[in-house]
């Protein structure tokens, strides 16, 4: 999903976030605030992912959200 389409929707999608990734927090989700490179981040401490991995994990769940 394009960083401007996810900044724009992301009050419409921060629950299927919270539902993806159950480990972040509300407060997580406040400093993500629809950032696609915080949430990477945010991935990346909760889950203990690589960059690649969580871009990837980000990849896949923003093609789900989109159908």
């Amino acid at each position: 999903m394009d960083s401007n389409v996810f900044k724009g929707k992301w009050l419409q999608i921060k629950g299927e976030t919270k539902k993806q990734w159950g480990k972040l927090t509300d407060d997580d989700l406040d400093v993500i605030d629809g950032e696609k490179d915080k949430l990477i981040g945010k991935l990346q401490e909760r889950y203990g992912h690589t960059k690649d991995q969580a871009e990837e994990e980000y990849r896949n769940w923003g093609q789900s959200i989109r159908s």
